[in-house]
């Protein structure tokens, strides 16, 4: 299981077969078109975990003829982070209400609905898709979602419709929770 586990942090810190992804232009870990940062986060998790155990046993992780030791794997951790909060091409923090800059139509219902404080009344579906089909901005902001992200070009479409770029998740906020705590100083 451990040559796995680094087999696979070897292809995402790009040291190996390139079987777990390749950076975009801009830096992002690149795995797939649909939802990509959610893999993103949790390579980030795992990377920083085994990072913390590599430490712990003053070794570094073996790529083929390179040696890399456990800061700089946190390192990459922090790059794909800051590139997740908004040090990308696109200057948009892809979590949402963080920064200057977030995505503003996150394909989630509750955000593109009105509030029941605002709007009592039942909203039926068709009633539901006038606002999913609006070009305006979600009428919720879910602070702290994290969309699916860019493309494999760095390019993201802030469109409502766009569900493999804007659909948030669970899972992808998840893994980058243990991320940030990590990352934290001491």
């Amino acid at each position: 299981m451990r040559s796995n586990v680094e087999s696979f942090l070897c292809n995402v810190l790009q040291h190996g077969d390139g079987r777990s992804g390749r950076l975009t232009p801009g830096g992002m870990l690149y795995l797939q078109p649909w939802s990509n940062l959610q893999d993103v986060t949790t390579a980030m998790f795992v990377l920083v975990t085994h990072a913390d155990q590599l430490a712990a046993a003053r070794a570094s992780l073996q790529c083929g003829g390179v040696r890399l030791p456990p800061a700089q794997l946190v390192s990459f951790a922090r790059s794909q982070v800051d590139y997740i909060l908004g040090k990308n091409p696109m200057k948009m923090s892809y979590m949402v209400g963080v920064g200057k800059r977030y995505p503003l139509q996150p394909h989630h219902r509750g955000a593109s609905l009105p509030s029941s404080k605002n709007n009592p009344g039942k909203i039926s579906c068709g009633k539901g898709a006038d606002y999913f089909h609006r070009s305006a901005p979600n009428l919720n902001v879910i602070d702290g979602a994290i969309v699916g992200g860019p493309d494999n070009n760095d390019h993201y479409d802030d469109s409502r419709g766009n569900y493999q770029q804007g659909e948030p998740s669970t899972y992808t906020v998840a893994p980058i929770v243990g991320v940030l705590a990590r990352l934290l100083p001491n």
